[in-house]
C-alpha cells in the first residue's frame, strides 16, 4: 500500500513551475524517494510528457558516474526538453560534490522546475544555502503521522490499541509492510539506525569513536522530555566511567541533529518575548527506533507522548519551543505566522492535583492565544478559563478544532 503523504505532495503541487528550487529534506527512509514518485505520478496524470521528467537517485549505483557534477550537468542540460518545461528530481543529492553548482546553473535556464531531497541538513549548511540562498523553498519531512498510520489500517476505530501499535512498530513507512513481524521490524530499524550513524554522520564528520557517539545518543534517546545541556550530559557519562568532554558532546549533538534522528527544542522566556540558550529539550524522530535502541519502558509513557506531539506540531509548520513563565514551565509554546499556542501534554489529569499543576503554567499566561491541555484520558472536552483539555488521540487525528 502506497501512503499518498497528502500534506507533502500538496506542498509539491502548489510550488509546481514556481521559480524555486523545492528542496525536501528528512530523516533517511521517511519517505522523500516515494514523496516525488507520487509526485511524478501526478504530473503524468495532468498531461505532462515522460521526456518531460528527469528522475536520478544518487543511491542507486546506476547513477554513480553522475555524481561529478560535470557529468550531472552535461547529462541534465542535453535532456531538457525545448520550449517544455523540464522537471528535474535529484533524490539524495548530497552525495555530490559542489552539486549547488550544478543546481544554480539550472535555476537560470527557462523551463526548468527543479526538485532535490537530502538525508542531511548539512546541505542547508551555511556555505550551500548562501550558493542558492533567497531561490529555495525547504519542505521538512517527518515519517508518518498517527494519522496517516490509522489511515493505512482501513479503519479510524480501536485507536488505543493503534496508537500502542504505532509507538512500538515505528513510524517509518516501510515497516507497514512488516506488521506482525516484530523481529523483522527491529532488524530494520538496527539497519536504518546503523547507516544513519555510519553512513550519515560518521564518515561524513569524520568521527573516529563510534561507540561514544553511540552512546550519546542512547543517553538523548533515554532523556526525550528532559532539560538537556552539553554539560550535563559530559559530566553524567564521565562519572559512568565513559569521559568525554563538553565539547564533543556539543560536535556530536550537532551531527545528530544534521542527520535529522533528534530534534532541538530551545527554551523560551513567555513573558520577556526572549529565546533562551541554556538547558534545551531533544526528541526523537521515531519512538520504535528508541524502543529498538532501549527496549520498552512503560514509565516513560508521559516523555513518549510529550514527543508525539511535538512531532505533530512540526508536521503542523510550527516552530516549537519549550515556555518558561516566571518559576513554571509550559511544555510546548507553538509559533507560526498567524500568531501562538500554548500546550501542555499530560497521560492523565484525572487526579485534581495534577489537572492543579498542569493548569498553574497556563494560567500565569497573560495574552489571549489559544492554551489546551493533550491528555489521553477518554473524556470529554472540558474548558477551564478558557484552557481546553482535550484527548491526545483525537487532536493528533485532526477530530478537535482543526486550527490547533
Amino acid at each position: 500500500m502506497v501512503l499518498q503523504r497528502k500534506e507533502y505532495l500538496d506542498k509539491l503541487i502548489a510550488f509546481k513551475d514556481k521559480q524555486l528550487i523545492k528542496v525536501v529534506t528528512g530523516i533517511r527512509r521517511c519517505g522523500k524517494s516515494t514523496l516525488l514518485e507520487i509526485y511524478q505520478n501526478w504530473l503524468l496524470e495532468q498531461g505532462t510528457e515522460e521526456e518531460q521528467i528527469i528522475s536520478i537517485n544518487f543511491e542507486d549505483i546506476d547513477f554513480e558516474e553522475l555524481t561529478d557534477y560535470r557529468k550531472l550537468y552535461a547529462y541534465l542540460k542535453e535532456r531538457l526538453v525545448p520550449e517544455k518545461m523540464t522537471y528535474i528530481f535529484l533524490d539524495e543529492i548530497q552525495h555530490v560534490e559542489d552539486f549547488p553548482k550544478v543546481v544554480d546553473s539550472l535555476y537560470i535556464k527557462k523551463n526548468v522546475d527543479i526538485y532535490i531531497t537530502g538525508s542531511n541538513a548539512y546541505m542547508l549548511s551555511s556555505e550551500i544555502a548562501t550558493l542558492i540562498s533567497g531561490r529555495y523553498v525547504q519542505i521538512e519531512m517527518l515519517p508518518l503521522s498517527f494519522k496517516e498510520y490509522m489511515e493505512s489500517t482501513g479503519s479510524m476505530t480501536d485507536r488505543g490499541v493503534k496508537y500502542t501499535e504505532y509507538l512500538e512498530n515505528s513510524s517509518f513507512p516501510y515497516t507497514l509492510e512488516l506488521k506482525g513481524q516484530p523481529d523483522e521490524i527491529r532488524d530494520y530499524l538496527e539497519g536504518l539506525y546503523n547507516t544513519i550513524v555510519v553512513k550519515d554522520i560518521v564518515s561524513r564528520k569524520r568521527i573516529t569513536d563510534t561507540m561514544m557517539l553511540k552512546s550519546v545518543l542512547r543517553f538523548v534517546f533515554d532523556n526525550i522530555g528532559n532539560p538537556l545541556s552539553s554539560k550535563k550530559i559530559a559530566d553524567t557519562m564521565t562519572s559512568d566511567g565513559r569521559k568525554i568532554d563538553t565539547k564533543t558532546v556539543e560536535k556530536y549533538l550537532e551531527a545528530l541533529t544534521e542527520s535529522y534522528i533528534i530534534y532541538q527544542a530551545k527554551r523560551y522566556n513567555i513573558k520577556g518575548k526572549q529565546y533562551l540558550k541554556t538547558l534545551e529539550k531533544y526528541y526523537v524522530v521515531d519512538i520504535g527506533l528508541r524502543y529498538m535502541l532501549l527496549g520498552s519502558r512503560q514509565m516513560d509513557a508521559g516523555h513518549i507522548l510529550e514527543n508525539v506531539v511535538y512531532l505533530e506540531l512540526l508536521r503542523r509548520g510550527y516552530d516549537v519551543y519549550v515556555g518558561k513563565i516566571d518559576s513554571f514551565e509550559v511544555d510546548f509554546v507553538a509559533q507560526n505566522s498567524k500568531g501562538i499556542r500554548y500546550y501542555q501534554v499530560a497521560l492523565s489529569v484525572r487526579d485534581e492535583k495534577t489537572l492543579e499543576r498542569e493548569l498553574r503554567p497556563l494560567m500565569v499566561i497573560r495574552d489571549h492565544y489559544p492554551k489546551m491541555i493533550l491528555t489521553l484520558d477518554d473524556d470529554p472536552e472540558v474548558q477551564y478559563d478558557g484552557i481546553r483539555r482535550i484527548n491526545a488521540r483525537d487532536w493528533l487525528l485532526g477530530l478537535t478544532d482543526n486550527s490547533l
